[in-house]
């Protein structure tokens, strides 16, 4: 049996992969109308909805950042703790992409 957090931890972490796929997908695309199309497509269309998905990957990072808080503060673990170890669970850009 599966608790609603570890539901809710999973769910997330799906939502960043398909989301970071779907960022890569895009970049791709990109590549291949600049090649065969050079001009004449709406490319910056494609750099917003990529910062856009960007936004959105960050925001998924800060709720993932909030769940396991909470899961460690459930656990006993102290805030003081919690905040000396706040940057391995941020989910900012910076460790975007390393974790699956």
């Amino acid at each position: 049996m599966t608790t609603p957090e570890a539901e809710t931890r999973r769910a997330l972490a799906r939502l960043r992969r398909a989301i970071e796929k779907a960022r890569r997908e895009i970049r791709g695309l990109r590549e291949l109308l600049d090649r065969s199309e050079a001009e004449g497509y709406p490319a910056d269309d494609y750099a917003e909805m990529d910062e856009h998905l960007s936004a959105v990957t960050d925001l998924v990072g800060r709720e993932q950042a909030r769940q396991q808080a909470k899961i460690l503060r459930s656990g006993g673990i102290s805030a003081n703790r919690l905040r000396g170890s706040a940057g391995r669970f941020g989910g900012g850009s910076r460790d975007r992409g390393r974790r699956s």
